[in-house]
Order: structure tokens, then C-alpha cells, then sequence
């Protein structure tokens, strides 16, 4: 092969350089919660470089009991969001202009923490009982309406103190969280009463606003081929990157703790799904079927009016990679 001419050189040269000098593209993601495992695909992507070989600076804002995050999308104070299906479906409802476009969680991880020596085994068993729990839990009048029950509702404070040294205390709780808080804490460690077990199959999800997807979609897609590798990466390889920006963000993360909610998260299989089909392929993935169904369930239990969304307009697979 003949050497390169110098013209040929240079002109090479001078692409790689200009696309080494091409800008970022900025990107703001609001999550819905502070610096914690459920986010590690993130944060691994952004500590591992991967947003950034995808030509996206991207900025991670945490979350907490206040965070406002449908808003932010909504007016653009954010360009993606972090949320759950069930609450996502009843705001898009009502005519916010948002748009769910890929999965955090196969299942959301909300459930209810049952005291180790509780009396309580079966969704059945909750009859008549007092919950610590938001009192605008959708799942709670799943239940009720599925199982014909009845309970208290004792509005949650985000704390597990009123769980402890109560051996019949339920409360709402995050399965790969409150767990480990409450053995630290001198708790036995709690079963847990899942949603998708009862058959309530709410996603956590990814949204932006309808205007930003349509003005942005290279972007999007950008974002969503970093953000799954950071996901793989995460749970298949080292999480210490994403432990160690996790920690910097929120510093009441341990290491202890972290690894704890990882090993949940991989138990399961909440982010590569359940389902027949499911794996590291599934990473991000939406079924719309899913979303007809929950869509249904909400529309029977009164709390979603009826013909006012459909699976179509909640959600597009579009950005997800082929």
C-alpha cells in the first residue's frame, strides 16, 4: 500500500480533529429520588464516560420527598425525567405533555414491608389492617378492589421508625432500600409484599417532554444507547465508578448500603425483567401491551377516566436502540 500523500494526511487530521473539538451536547436529568443504587446505570455512564462517547454532557440532578419532576419536564426545566408509570399515566391524562420513552425498572419496586414476625403472609391477610403509606398509592385501591379488603391508611413520613418494635406494622417501602434500614436499625429483616406478585404491573420510567422528543430525537437516542450500556455495565461489571459518584452526590450512602440495593436489584431482575424474554436485551425496553393492561386497571378502579389516555399516546419506543 502506498504511503498516505500529505494532502490526504492532513485532510484526515483535520476531521479527527474537528470532530474531537465538536461540542457536547448538554442534557439535564431530573431523577425522582436522591443519589442511590435505583440510579446506577446513570451514574455509571456518566462516571465511565459513556454519555460523553456519545457526544452528551450530561447533567444529573437528584431527586428527593419534594422533587418536582413532572413539572420540570413539563417546562422544560429538565429535559428527562425519572418516573413511574401509574403517576405518569394519570398526570399525561390530565394533558401534561410529556412522553414515556424508556424503562428504568421492569417492575417498580414499591411494595409492602411486613414485619418478620407479623401474622400478615397473603395480600389477603391485610384486611382490616393499618398501613403507613401515601394515602394516593394507587396499588392500595388495586388491592382493596382485587381482594375485597379493607384497611387504614396512616400517612407515610419517609421514615421507618414507626415500623420498628411493632411486630404487626406494614408500611409502604422500596424493596431495595427500607430492607437494609431496618435491620441497621436493629429490625429483623421484613418480607415484602410485591406489586407485580398481586399483579400490578407498574414501570419505573424515563419521560420527556413531547416537544423536546420531537425536536430532539438524535439526541434521545444518544442518550438512551449510553444510559443502557451504563445499566449493563453497572450490573454485569464493577459498580465502583457509580458507588464512588453516588457517594460524592449523596454522601450518606456506604459502600455497605450500596452494595446491599445492587444485590436486590440483581435478585430481582428489575431492570433486565421477569418476563419470558427478558435479560440484558430487555434494558430499557417498554411492552405496550403492559401499559394497555395497567391502563385498564386504573380505568376500573375510577382513578384514570376512561378514553382520556391510550397506550399509544403514553408512550413511543422510537429512541430505543434497534
Amino acid at each position: 500500500m502506498p504511503p498516505l500523500r500529505p494532502l490526504c494526511l492532513a485532510l484526515l487530521t483535520a476531521t479527527a480533529l474537528s470532530a474531537a473539538d465538536k461540542p457536547l451536547t448538554k442534557l439535564t436529568v431530573q431523577l425522582d429520588w436522591v443519589a442511590e443504587p435505583e440510579h446506577g446505570g446513570f451514574y455509571q455512564a456518566e462516571a465511565r464516560g459513556f454519555f460523553r462517547a456519545e457526544g452528551l454532557d450530561v447533567t444529573l440532578i437528584q431527586g428527593g420527598p419534594g422533587a418536582h419532576v413532572m413539572p420540570s419536564v413539563a417546562t422544560g426545566k429538565a429535559d428527562i425525567g425519572q418516573a413511574d408509570s401509574t403517576n405518569t399515566l394519570l398526570q399525561q391524562a390530565e394533558g401534561l405533555p410529556v412522553v414515556q420513552f424508556a424503562a428504568v425498572f421492569q417492575d417498580d419496586p414499591s411494595g409492602i414491608l411486613v414485619n418478620a414476625d407479623s401474622s400478615v403472609r397473603t395480600f389477603a391477610d391485610l384486611k382490616g389492617k393499618p398501613i403507613i403509606a401515601r394515602p394516593e398509592w394507587a396499588f392500595l385501591k388495586f388491592l382493596e378492589k382485587k381482594y375485597a379488603l379493607k384497611f387504614t391508611i396512616i400517612p407515610q413520613n419517609f421514615s421507618v421508625a414507626a415500623f420498628l418494635g411493632n411486630k404487626e406494622a406494614l408500611q409502604q417501602g422500596y424493596f431495595i432500600a427500607e430492607p437494609y434500614h431496618i435491620t441497621k436499625a436493629g429490625g429483623k429483616e421484613p418480607r415484602f409484599l410485591s406489586t407485580w406478585d398481586a399483579g400490578f404491573r407498574a414501570y419505573a420510567v424515563l419521560v420527556t417532554g413531547r416537544k423536546f422528543a420531537r425536536d430532539h430525537p438524535r439526541e434521545l437516542e444518544a442518550f438512551l444507547r449510553a444510559y443502557i450500556r451504563g445499566w449493563r455495565d453497572y450490573l454485569e461489571g464493577d459498580p465502583t465508578a457509580a458507588h464512588a459518584a453516588m457517594k460524592q452526590a449523596n454522601p450518606t450512602n456506604t459502600d455497605e448500603f450500596m452494595l446491599y440495593s445492587r444485590k436486590m436489584i440483581l435478585a430481582e431482575k428489575l431492570v433486565t425483567g421477569r418476563d419470558a424474554g427478558g435479560g440484558p436485551q430487555a434494558i430499557g425496553r417498554l411492552d405496550p401491551a403492559r401499559y394497555v393492561t395497567q391502563i385498564a386497571q386504573l380505568e376500573e378502579l375510577g382513578i384514570l377516566p376512561k378514553g382520556k389516555i391510550t397506550a399509544a399516546k403514553a408512550l413511543t419506543t422510537e429512541f430505543l436502540p434497534k
